[in-house]
């Protein structure tokens, strides 16, 4: 069943992120269940197998799916964007990903890119919901 909540969130890990944010997501399922929920391919279709979300999906990031996040974002579809990073290896898409984060700062988009700060978010997220 799709949320009913106007929030939108967006989830992107990089592969080796992958199994970080299905942890954290597995901890954080009630507020996600909360809001309507987006994702790259293959990010998406790992949450949906395995926990069950109910979650659109773009193309997968290399194939151009953070950019197809990055353009609702500049549209005011997405309201917050948790992306697991991994900061340590190369990607080919690079200029793909920094333009997810130029646009969250442009349009003051809330971005967490790490644990922590995807915590901070979450909390938020709850209480607003809560509210």
């Amino acid at each position: 069943m799709a949320a009913t909540h106007p929030f939108t969130l967006a989830l992107i890990a990089h592969d080796g992120k992958k199994d970080d944010m299905l942890r954290f997501a597995r901890e954080h399922l009630d507020e996600l269940r909360g809001v309507n929920l987006i994702a790259t391919a293959t990010t998406g279709s790992l949450l949906r197998a395995e926990l069950g979300l109910d979650i659109e999906t773009t193309a997968s990031g290399p194939q151009g799916g953070d950019l197809q996040v990055g353009a609702r974002i500049v549209e005011g579809r997405i309201n917050g964007v948790i992306f697991f990073r991994d900061p340590l290896t190369s990607h080919p898409h690079e200029p793909d990903i920094q333009a997810v984060l130029k646009v969250c700062d442009v349009h003051d988009v809330p971005l967490a890119t790490n644990r922590a700060s995807a915590l901070l978010l979450i909390r938020s997220l709850h209480d607003e919901l809560r509210a």
